[in-house]
């Protein structure tokens, strides 16, 4: 069985990983793209294709940590 490779934070994450990070569909990560409230970070597009740095991702997933917590 391969090694998973791992990935740094300056890495890219198309949109079906990114989907399956979070277990939503792509209707939902599109919300998540136009709600300013929440705050996900915005894709970089790269031929019409939507990619995210999985730092940003990380940061989205702490921020979200701390509001729980706070809750």
């Amino acid at each position: 069985m391969p090694l998973p490779i791992q990935k740094t934070p300056d890495e890219l994450l198309p949109a079906t990983p990114t989907r399956m990070r979070y277990g939503v569909s792509d209707m939902t990560l599109w919300r998540w793209e136009n709600d300013p409230a929440l705050g996900f970070p915005k894709p970089i597009r790269i031929n019409g294709r939507r990619y995210w740095r999985i730092a940003d991702l990380q940061a989205f997933e702490a921020r979200q940590a701390s509001k729980r917590e706070a809750a």
